[in-house]
């Protein structure tokens, strides 16, 4: 098969790179199977008319206008690898069109929870503050040193939306034994019952 022939993907995935986003393997892969058309997010919308009408798939989040849209002929999905869905592009079109937009929120998710557990632990446990405290040598002992510490074990805890975020969080809080109720207006009740957490009003959680 002819380099012409292959399905022609644009890359533009500031701020990420190719390099960043595939193994050496699976970009050479990639490099093989698809023909790549490399710019920048603000250039999409400038590259040839005979490049966007063949356009198969955009790798990144670049602005899309309305009108750009109307040229991207055959363009079947947008693989948006910066994981915020920012208001750049008319999605209802893209919808309505069948062209999917997925993200890259799973690989992030679990790295962010564990990051996000820490960040409540510390809070408990104020354990920053006793650390910089102790390098002072201005440390304090027993309750004085734990006056305003909680334990983040049999807590009760909210998280607001139940995206692969916030079910990675609820999965790191099992072994606290945490009451942990969730506000998310897009999914129905079962579902968060079904993953062992209480559904609750936004003003609740």
């Amino acid at each position: 098969m002819s380099k012409n022939a292959l399905p022609l993907v644009i890359s533009a995935p500031e701020p990420r790179t190719l390099e960043l986003i595939f193994t050496p393997p699976q970009l050479a892969r990639f490099r093989k199977k698809y023909r790549i058309v490399e710019t920048t997010p603000e250039m999409v919308a400038g590259l040839p008319s005979d490049i966007l009408a063949e356009a198969r798939y955009i790798v990144g989040q670049p602005p899309i206008s309305s009108e750009t849209l109307e040229t991207l002929k055959v363009l079947r999905c947008i693989f948006n690898v910066e994981t915020n869905l920012v208001n750049n592009m008319p999605y209802d079109t893209l919808f309505q069109r069948g062209i999917h937009v997925v993200t890259t929120g799973l690989v992030f998710a679990e790295p962010v929870a564990e990051l996000g557990l820490a960040m409540a632990l510390n809070l408990a446990r104020d354990i920053v503050d006793a650390d910089l405290a102790f390098r002072q040598g201005k440390e304090l002992w027993g309750g004085d040193g734990n006056a305003t510490a909680r334990l983040l074990s049999g807590a009760e805890v909210g998280i607001i939306g139940f995206g692969d975020l916030g079910r990675a969080l609820n999965r790191l809080l099992t072994g606290f034994r945490t009451r942990t109720r969730v506000f998310d207006p897009w999914l129905p009740p079962s579902i968060l019952i079904d993953n062992g957490v209480e559904p609750a009003s936004l003003d609740k959680v």
